[in-house]
């Protein structure tokens, strides 16, 4: 029997914030639809889920609590997969909105954005001519001026939430700075050993998505956090989701997919579903690398997570 040590963690990324209705009709908008792609993520072998919500008139990110709260009531009572909420919330939300989650929920894994940077998707504006919505076409132009605001401060105020809640962070990591940034909160005593990190690859304004990209981050990763001390997985959005998860799965890494980073199967082919991603990596991974998926148990006990029964929710 493979130990649940060898075995791949796959999480969907539901819905997010960047993509928008226009760009694909089977993006999930409101609680109904987030919590049954969650639950058909989880049935392709996801074993965590990460959700964001949105406005259910318009499809617009949201920070509102009862939206969350009849999303994640919903996945939990279909299955027992680990629901890893947002605190990235949405382009312009404040820190204190996007947290408000954690204390609210507290969730068994929440992201955790580890510096602040630029986080461009207007060159999106290039693929499309006209608009489902008047929010959309704003929503990705204001991005050319927009700074992801992640201070020291704010993420001392993350970790002491996260830790009175004994939610454990998924620390986002968009460039090497982010890396040593997540080490000063080790040695500032903020963040228990081992963290769990994710290296996003391929965002404009964070470092790329090449072999040498994730290879630069998870050496960087390994002097300075120390292998022993964390566990990782690795994101990319659109063309570079399932390159950047197979490279990560080759070197020992765990992968997220799902609608929230890549809308699409293949060039010019929509994902009817985050499930349909996790089905295709999961084969991937498994042919290539030889390693199967962990299911919510094992990713639990691999993460050291407290348990879906400790949550408030």
């Amino acid at each position: 029997m493979q130990a649940s040590s060898d075995k791949i963690i796959l999480t969907a990324a539901i819905t997010g914030a960047v993509h928008t209705p226009t760009m694909s009709p089977y993006l999930p908008i409101t609680p109904e639809q987030i919590a049954d792609d969650a639950v058909k993520a989880a049935e392709a072998g996801a074993a965590i889920v990460h959700v964001h919500v949105r406005d259910p008139e318009t499809g617009r990110p949201s920070a509102d609590l009862e939206l969350y709260r009849k999303v994640l009531t919903s996945i939990k009572s279909r299955s027992d997969v680990i629901i890893n909420t947002t605190t990235g919330g949405g382009f312009g939300m404040s820190p204190q909105e996007r947290l408000k989650v954690v204390p609210a929920f507290k969730p068994e894994l929440a992201s955790f954005n580890m510096g602040s940077m630029n986080f461009g998707t207007y060159p999106l504006l290039q693929k499309y001519k006209t608009w489902k919505y008047d929010w959309e076409k704003q929503h990705i132009e204001s991005t050319k001026d927009y700074i992801f605001r992640n201070t020291f401060a704010s993420m001392e105020e993350f970790c002491k939430t996260m830790n009175e809640n004994d939610t454990k962070p998924e620390l986002e990591c968009y460039d090497v700075g982010h890396i040593f940034n997540a080490h000063k909160l080790i040695s500032d005593g903020l963040l228990r050993r081992p963290v769990h990190m994710q290296f996003v690859l391929g965002i404009l304004g964070g470092i790329g998505a090449s072999v040498e990209d994730l290879v630069s981050m998870k050496q960087t990763a390994d002097r300075v956090i120390g292998s022993e001390n964390y566990t990782w997985s690795v994101a990319g959005p659109g063309k570079f989701q399932f390159g950047c998860c197979i490279t990560g799965a080759r070197l020992g890494g765990h992968a997220r997919v799902g609608l929230e980073d890549n809308v699409y199967m293949r060039k010019g082919v929509l994902a009817k579903s985050s499930g349909e991603q996790v089905a295709r990596i999961r084969e991937l991974v498994s042919e290539i690398t030889g390693r199967e998926h962990a299911t919510p148990a094992e990713a639990r006990a691999m993460l050291r997570l407290k348990g879906r029964d400790k949550v408030s929710y």
